[in-house]
């Protein structure tokens, strides 16, 4: 009879000092934020698609495949985590190609690729404006008769 007894005391005691242990974790609702998860492996791809057009866009001056790196990554991976400086060297790469500059040769117009400059330089300023990016575009943005605003 005792050990019966001291068995459902120990039952309530747990019972009792149970639930203070979990609503103690209360203030967790939900996961992290959905915009900053990102999958490690697409990351990976990311950056070595950026290490690419870096290399395409400083050393070889081959804008047109450094802009297609760029367009893989925004295309794959929109939360990539250096996203800023692939939308500055997509913006960059198609100037320097409306300029008549680099290596390649590009298809399209010189109207066309300022206005394509001109959407990634104002996305970037506008999505990421403290990057150290959206400072060296101001110039050229103004040049390009400022930013793009988004309907």
């Amino acid at each position: 009879m005792k050990f019966k007894f001291s068995l459902m005391m120990l039952f309530f005691a747990v019972v009792l000092i149970s639930p203070p242990a979990v609503f103690a974790q209360g203030g967790v609702r939900s996961g992290p934020d959905p915009s900053t998860i990102r999958d490690p492996d697409l990351e990976k791809d990311s950056l070595h698609n950026l290490e690419v057009a870096r290399h395409y866009f400083k050393l070889k001056k081959a804008y047109v495949a450094a802009i297609q790196r760029c367009e893989e990554i925004i295309a794959g991976n929109p939360t990539f985590s250096k996203i800023d400086e692939v939308l500055y060297i997509a913006g960059q790469s198609n100037l320097l190609l409306a300029e008549m500059k680099g290596k390649q040769k590009s298809k399209r117009t010189a109207e066309e690729l300022r206005t394509e400059a001109r959407m990634y330089l104002s996305l970037l300023t506008e999505e990421h404006p403290t990057s150290p990016f959206a400072k060296q575009v101001e110039a050229d943005l103004k040049a390009l008769g400022g930013p793009v605003s988004r309907p």
